[in-house]
């Protein structure tokens, strides 16, 4: 059987129809037809397409070839708030015969080419018909490469997300996408949506920059855009509005092939070569520039094939469930039922911590935030840079004047913490020093209404000991937020052994309202992320103190594609952090955490990194870190103890075995409830890359986990093909 002629079934695919309507606009000789995608679910629910999708999309052309009168023109719009959210990704995981794979893929990537071909090229019978893609909210992969297949594209300003985000999951978009994007916006700005947006933790477009970048002909008012967006299209029907005109001109040649290299070198940066999908996009792109339609589409195909049938695929499949399944409904929460009402919410601390904090609760919850500190200088300080980055937001446009204005009024001071008398809620961001902590919840405690939810944002102190004397420790818990609070979306929710169910449904609720992902985590040193990363790095560091160039140390786990690699992570965390949290560690648990003497003396020089700029700009290893980490405590010369340095194989190893047990323990204390929820903490809090499928996964599929601690942390299938 030919691909072409092969039935594809999903039997949980919900489908989305292509409703069909018919529209008689004002000087236009014949309807226009208005195919709207639609689910039968509400927003929350995106419109995707899977096979049945692709099926009503071919049904619907056939039923406007057969209208009479003929039509004018064709349209396709979505649902409110959603475009087409793209390929619907379950299909892939339904598939779970590893012959059926490649077979399957192929005629999907068939049929996906012959709908949004249909639809685009506006062929009725044996005439030829304007295409319009009216852009009315979400837009994903599939969708946006139904929108590049259509003629011209009308965008609403309020529709977001925009992106093509398959080289973020291990794939390229193989429905047009990497034929039509450069022809349209030219390779230098198809290089950024394709590969740069994709890479950078599948960054996505707003409406109005995906216009600027050349996705749309027309930007858009959200408020009336399918009734203004109706009228642009009877205004270019009666030609009254050409938009070809505005396009810019797409330069080939070198211009060409240096957005390809452009491509190529983000790639490099980010991956290491460690996953193909971006530089198999590459090859299509650089393709695009010379091939027909039909060539492409079938490069497109065979990529599909190709990439649905390998490691890093079913990875990125598992790492994207995790986030958007398992991170929306928390592992081990009690009844959401039990969550208490926050009306007002108090910020111990007015530093930059504190004051993102206070932000940040402003912005979500939309309640008064109290910031206090111990002079009134710090506290105007906080205040300012609170209100400064609500002057930010204005001037980007992302809130309205009046918005500005209210969040200004509910972020205020107090040098008092009688003004916390009546929240309900209080989080504390002051110094990482346990008897500072204790005083202040100590302090709270007398001032506040017996309910008060008390959080502290520490990120290695034992939570149950900061509470240890309080009257009420039922109502403490932690929220530990990853710096900076506005970017990363995880928060670890810690509960002591004292904690009761309503301060944790209640931390777990506000961490929702956040737009935060929670992992619900036990009270133990450093919890989940920064536990793992210290002990990760912890291999690295010590590598470099006994001979192993700074440089070949840190790059030892470029084959993983690390978004960054130890010690520029190292360096973004701070220094003093990291060495708070491994000195933390270290009295914790000295026998896996050692003592952190090389990043002491780093810290202690002042240094904020371990590299530093060359005489051609180029980063390069600072020399005295390099001595720093490398001296003996009694002063002697870095010489002393060369000899032991390590090959980048060796310390990878390393590090990724110390990983293993250190996870086996974490599980085993059941400081979180499964290895899923290690896999979650590490891709939303560190980075950790989809195609690596999280880090469980990794260390099974490797025999890591089995070599170090004698299983492994997943049956077999878990985001791996075999």
């Amino acid at each position: 059987m030919s691909s072409a002629a092969m039935t594809l079934e999903h039997p949980d695919e919900v489908v989305t129809q292509a409703h069909v309507r018919y529209a008689q606009l004002p000087g236009v000789s014949g309807p226009v037809a208005l195919i709207t995608l639609d689910n039968g679910q509400d927003h929350t629910r995106p419109s995707t397409f899977g096979p049945g999708g692709l099926r009503s999309l071919l049904t619907a052309v056939e039923e406007i070839e057969a209208h009479d009168p003929p039509v004018a023109a064709v349209a396709v719009t979505g649902k409110p708030f959603i475009f087409c959210a793209g390929a619907d990704l379950s299909y892939r995981s339904s598939l779970t015969d590893p012959a059926e794979v490649r077979p399957k893929l192929t005629a999907l990537g068939e049929l996906g080419h012959t709908a949004l071909r249909r639809v685009g090229e506006g062929r009725l019978g044996d005439r030829r018909v304007p295409t319009f893609a009216l852009v009315n909210g979400a837009t994903m992969g599939g969708g946006l490469e139904l929108a590049l297949h259509c003629d011209y594209r009308a965008i609403s300003a309020g529709a977001a997300p925009i992106a093509l985000p398959e080289v973020f999951l291990g794939l390229v978009p193989a429905w047009g996408g990497t034929q039509l994007l450069p022809s349209l916006v030219g390779p230098e700005n198809a290089v950024t949506i394709m590969i740069d947006n994709a890479l950078s933790q599948n960054r996505t477009l707003r409406g109005p920059k995906a216009f600027a970048l050349g996705l749309g002909d027309v930007l858009l008012d959200a408020a009336d855009f399918l009734e203004e967006a109706l009228h642009w299209v009877g205004q270019v029907l009666r030609g009254e509005v050409d938009p070809a005109k505005g396009r810019r001109p797409v330069e080939r040649g070198a211009a060409w092939a240096a957005a390809l290299e452009r491509g190529r070198v983000l790639a490099d940066a980010r991956l290491h070569g460690a996953a193909p999908a971006a530089y198999r996009a590459l090859e299509l792109m650089a393709l695009a520039e010379t091939a027909d339609a039909d060539t492409g589409y079938a490069a497109e195909t065979a990529a599909l094939a190709d990439l649905g049938s390998s490691e890093e695929l079913v990875a990125g499949l598992y790492s994207f469930d995790l986030v958007n399944r398992r991170a929306k409904r928390p592992v081990g929460g009690p009844d959401r039922s039990l969550a208490r009402a926050v009306t007002k919410v108090g910020v111990v601390g007015a530093g930059l911590m504190a004051s993102q904090l206070g932000l940040l609760f402003a912005q979500r919850l939309e309640v008064p935030v109290v910031l206090t500190d111990l002079d009134q200088a710090r506290l105007d300080a906080g205040v300012a840079h609170v209100h400064s980055e609500i002057d930010n937001l204005l001037l980007r446009g992302r809130i309205s004047h009046d918005r500005a204005n209210r969040l200004k009024a509910s972020v205020t001071g107090s040098l008092t913490k009688d003004a916390f008398a009546d929240a309900d809620l209080i989080i504390e961001a002051v110094f990482e020093d346990m008897s500072v902590k204790k005083a202040v919840l100590a302090e709270l405690e007398s001032v506040v209404k017996p309910e008060t939810l008390l959080l502290t944002n520490t990120s290695a102190l034992s939570v149950t000991e900061m509470a240890a004397d309080l009257t009420h420790p039922e109502r403490v818990a932690g929220l530990h937020f990853f710096n900076p609070v506005a970017v990363l979306p995880l928060v670890e929710v810690v509960r002591t052994p004292r904690t009761d169910d309503a301060a944790i449904a209640t931390t777990l609720q506000v961490a929702k309202q956040l737009k935060k992902n929670a992992v619900l985590v036990a009270d133990a040193p450093a919890f989940v992320v920064n536990r793992l990363l210290t002990r990760f790095m912890g291999e690295v560091l010590a590598a470099t103190e006994t001979g192993t160039p700074i440089e070949q140390a840190d790059g030892a786990l470029d084959p993983l594609g690390l978004p960054m690699s130890p010690l520029v992570l190292l360096s973004l965390v701070g220094p003093p952090v990291a060495l708070h949290v491994a000195r933390t560690l270290h009295q914790a648990m000295p026998d896996r955490f050692r003592t952190p003497d090389g990043l002491a003396r780093v810290v202690a020089a002042g240094k904020s990194s371990f590299y530093t700029a060359g005489p051609g700009g180029e980063q390069i290893v600072d020399p005295e870190v390099a001595d720093l980490v490398r001296s003996m405590d009694d002063g002697t010369a870095p010489t002393a103890r060369e000899g032991a340095a390590m090959t980048p194989e060796q310390v990878r190893e390393a590090a990724l075995s110390a990983l293993a047990q250190e996870i086996r323990l974490l599980l085993d204390e059941g400081v979180v409830a499964e290895a899923a929820d290690v896999d979650l903490c590490m891709i939303l809090g560190a980075g950790w890359p989809f195609h690596l499928g999280g880090i469980t996964p990794y260390l099974d599929r490797t025999g890591i986990s089995e070599r170090v601690t004698g299983r492994r942390f997943n049956p077999p299938g878990v985001a791996t093909v075999a």
